[in-house]
């Protein structure tokens, strides 16, 4: 069948919106037919190359929309069932089975190769060329798409598709990192650097489970005010203080806990001095390869902090997001307050404006 999609042409350029070929879905593929879809990070640094998708490729990994048809073996969901879509696994190795599905040890294969496993795509030009697919499973920048049956997590009809969308990855991550990962008791402290729509999913988990002193830092003060509007009890402009003495002050000693959801080798750097004695720090913001951070292994020895490599919040995405969404029903999760909609044909506008920090959180809506 024809769809439309935005495909990522050639390295930093703009996606191109144009009408593919989509085959029919095989064995463990579920059909979807897009209601809406975020925008991540992920998808600006894959389109640019710092991650190695083969070009020109369909990207998008924050789906929402109803499933159209199955392939064969496909149990989980029906045609008609109203999905979310998130990373993609294989369900088998060690660390699928343990239940850590992100560090599947065929994660690249399935979620940045651009094909199945047998080397096919799903999506074509009327001509016959390929285009890449299966982008996290589910390639979700174009009206309908075959994805990996591994990468859907049905939800409740009541649940607003338009909205859900970021629970797939980016809210997902910053709020599996805080808690599946550090996991902060009622009481303790935590400093989250990047005010980012990762960062405010942080911030909004630590809410949840009641920690008293939420510390934001960043260095664009619009950010930090809207931060304080969701809970945060302090807000530090990194480019104007100290944030590592800051914190210290306010913490008289360090933070318990601790976020970095930037990716910055320096910020990284502040996140650990931030830390008090038995701290635990998390890393989720994604760096090119060969990134690497100034530590001080010799101080840092005797403080005997944890520092944690996070991806996609550590989760199951069918038993956590499920999770996040009764949160957000009983009021106590308002990720929609991170969340800017745009027209499908605006998506170039849509990464625009999340680089430049206008809209924290972007979903486009077909």
């Amino acid at each position: 069948m024809k769809v439309t999609a935005a495909v990522a042409l050639a390295k930093g350029e703009p996606l191109v919106i144009q009408e593919l070929i989509l085959d029919a879905p095989r064995a463990t593929e579920v059909q979807v037919r897009m209601v809406a879809t975020g925008v991540c990070h992920t998808d600006a640094i894959v389109r640019d190359q710092l991650y190695p998708t083969p070009l020109p490729a369909v990207l998008g990994h924050e789906g929402a929309g109803i499933v159209e048809a199955i392939g064969e073996g496909v149990t989980s969901v029906e045609v008609g069932d109203h999905v979310l879509l998130s990373f993609s696994s294989c369900g088998v190795c060690s660390s699928c089975v343990s239940g850590h599905p992100s560090y599947c040890i065929h994660l690249y294969d399935l979620d940045f190769s651009g094909a199945r496993p047998d080397g096919s795509t799903a999506f074509t030009t009327d001509d016959g060329t390929p285009i890449s697919s299966h982008f996290f499973g589910q390639s979700s920048f174009a009206s309908i798409s075959n994805v990996a049956e591994r990468s859907v997590v049905k939800i409740s009809k009541d649940a607003p598709l338009e909205l859900m969308g970021p629970l797939g990855c980016g809210i997902q991550t910053g709020a599996g990192a805080v808690l599946n990962v550090l996991r902060p008791e009622a009481g303790s402290s935590i400093a989250i650097f990047g005010s980012g729509a990762v960062g405010m999913s942080g911030l909004l988990a630590a809410v949840v489970v009641n920690a008293t002193t939420i510390i934001a830092v960043d260095i664009v003060d619009s950010r930090l005010e809207f931060a304080k509007t969701l809970g945060a009890t302090h807000t530090i402009n990194s480019k104007n203080e100290d944030a590592v003495a800051r914190i210290r002050e306010i913490t008289g000693g360090g933070v318990n806990y601790a976020l970095d959801t930037t990716g910055n080798k320096f910020v990284f750097a502040q996140m650990t001095k931030s830390l008090g004695v038995l701290g635990h720090g998390a890393l989720v913001g994604a760096a090119a390869p060969g990134t690497e951070s100034p530590i001080d292994i010799g101080s840092l020895l005797l403080t005997g902090l944890k520092i944690s490599m996070v991806i996609e919040g550590d989760s199951v995405p069918q038993t956590f997001i499920p999770q996040l969404i009764s949160l957000y029903e009983a009021g106590v999760f308002p990720f929609d307050k991170l969340v800017k909609k745009y027209d499908f044909a605006d998506i170039n506008e849509a990464f625009a404006d999340s680089e430049s920090g206008v809209t924290l959180k972007p979903v486009v809506i077909f």
